[in-house]
């Protein structure tokens, strides 16, 4: 399946809700918390039981995307789209009679397998095409199509509760719930799937640079130089950092000022969790478009060297003083979301346009080993500290430590990378043949 070409005359700026159709719907996988206790409750499950399928989406959101990015390179946005509605809807179908029928394997297939491959592929679906439709501005076209997935969750955790609110959070309720989910996803999505189109020409901004001018590089090429894996690991140290407080938000919030004078109610937990999902969405829109100005190196230094110093601060003061918590997590929250946004923009510079998608999908590997390094690292020292007789914000001193350092690793990291060696580049004869035989392919 090929995307239709841009008619004279149509506005790129088009192409950007089109991402964020895709992105607003597999940003769900944020909100997967809501169903976390009826799904304990109604089919007998332990808390490690019932956070398995979004562990296992998010392993299959970076394999799937590593696997599958050369494939969405060839055939298009609308084909990855069209697969991402596909995976992501069927997953919730099979949620819902795994459901239905207490065969919470089924759930664990449906959501985290299946759904899993459609959150990576739709993730990286429009990545490519943004940047071809906005060289002059990749920061901000990604930024806007992937604060999507981190704003996903403000519309489906409200949205979720009250359906199980309303259908029950007994088996039926909650298989209605996902059925639900399913069919109004794939409705949704399908606007983007119409809506993409792709460029008429090499050049779609009249006044911008040609998207296949200066360097490029393959994806079979770029995991073989050492800027890739550089970015590796400053992706995964900035991811981990970052999801080491999202994951476990409101039980840190409550611990760290559980012994004091202004303990945080439950209610007031959920309202810090959801600061944190709108300082990710902004984060993503915000330092993207800061890194067309500053340049993508300059604005990973704030992530990684501003990010260790709220850490710092968190764990030196954080339990003296609720706003600095709150303001430090949520500068944190906003870097995190920020390096998403960014990191493809960083690839285009350094890699070119050429098979960035692919690229990208290759890099998200890094993402999923972020998603289960930092909530291991969190969780398991924090159970550690509290068989030890510890409580409140010292169950959190060491693992914040240990995250201070990861920080520090990856702003090393960045510090590291440089323009790729010529070696790595396409002849400008092959990539004018590659490029050739990809149109057709994408046009």
């Amino acid at each position: 399946m090929s995307p239709p070409v841009a008619p004279p005359g149509w506005s790129r700026w088009l192409v950007p809700p089109a991402a964020l159709s895709v992105h607003l719907s597999i940003g769900q996988a944020y909100a997967w918390s809501v169903f976390k206790p009826p799904l304990e409750s109604a089919l007998d499950l332990s808390g490690t039981q019932s956070a398995l399928p979004f562990q296992l989406g998010i392993v299959m959101l970076g394999l799937s995307a590593a696997f599958g990015g050369t494939l969405v390179e060839r055939n298009g946005p609308r084909w990855a789209m069209t697969v991402a509605l596909v995976c992501f809807s069927s997953g919730f179908l099979l949620s819902a009679l795994g459901a239905a029928t207490e065969q919470y394997w089924l759930i664990v297939l449906g959501y985290g397998f299946v759904g899993g491959i459609g959150l990576g592929i739709g993730y990286i679906s429009p990545v490519s095409t943004l940047i071809k439709w906005f060289p002059d501005r990749p920061g901000m076209a990604t930024g806007i199509a992937i604060m999507g997935f981190g704003g996903g969750a403000l519309i489906a955790s409200p949205w979720s509760a009250q359906m199980l609110e309303s259908f029950g959070s007994d088996n039926s309720g909650i298989a209605l719930a996902f059925l639900v989910h399913g069919l109004s996803y794939a409705v949704f999505m399908l606007l983007g799937v119409l809506l993409v189109r792709v460029p008429r020409t090499e050049k779609p901004v009249a006044d911008g640079p040609s998207v296949v001018e200066g360097v490029q590089v393959s994806a079979r090429n770029a995991v073989r130089t050492p800027q890739f894996w550089c970015l590796w690991v400053v992706l995964c140290m900035n991811v981990s950092a970052g999801i080491g407080i999202l994951e476990k938000a409101a039980p840190m919030i409550t611990d760290f000022f559980a012994d004091t004078s202004t303990p945080v109610s439950v209610t007031a937990a959920a309202g810090f969790v959801a600061l944190l999902s709108a300082a990710n969405m902004a984060g993503r829109i915000g330092w993207s478009s800061t890194s067309d100005l500053i340049g993508r190196k300059n604005i990973y230094r704030v992530y990684l060297g501003a990010g260790a110093l709220m850490y710092l601060l968190i764990a030196l003061f954080g339990d003296s003083s609720k706003p600095l918590f709150i303001l430090c997590a949520l500068v944190i929250l906003s870097f995190y979301g920020g390096g998403f946004a960014t990191i493809p923009a960083y690839l285009k510079d350094l890699f070119g346009t050429y098979q960035v998608g692919a690229i990208h999908g290759r890099l998200l590997t890094a993402w999923s080993t972020a998603g289960v390094l930092g909530p291991l690292i969190v969780n398991w020292i924090a159970d550690r500290q509290e068989e030890a007789g510890k409580h409140g914000a010292s169950l959190y001193g060491l693992s914040f430590v240990i995250m201070i350092g990861l920080l520090v690793v990856g702003f090393v990291a960045n510090e590291l990378v440089r323009p790729v060696h010529p070696r790595h580049h396409l002849s400008a004869p092959r990539e004018a043949t590659d490029v050739r035989r990809q149109q057709p392919e994408s046009a």
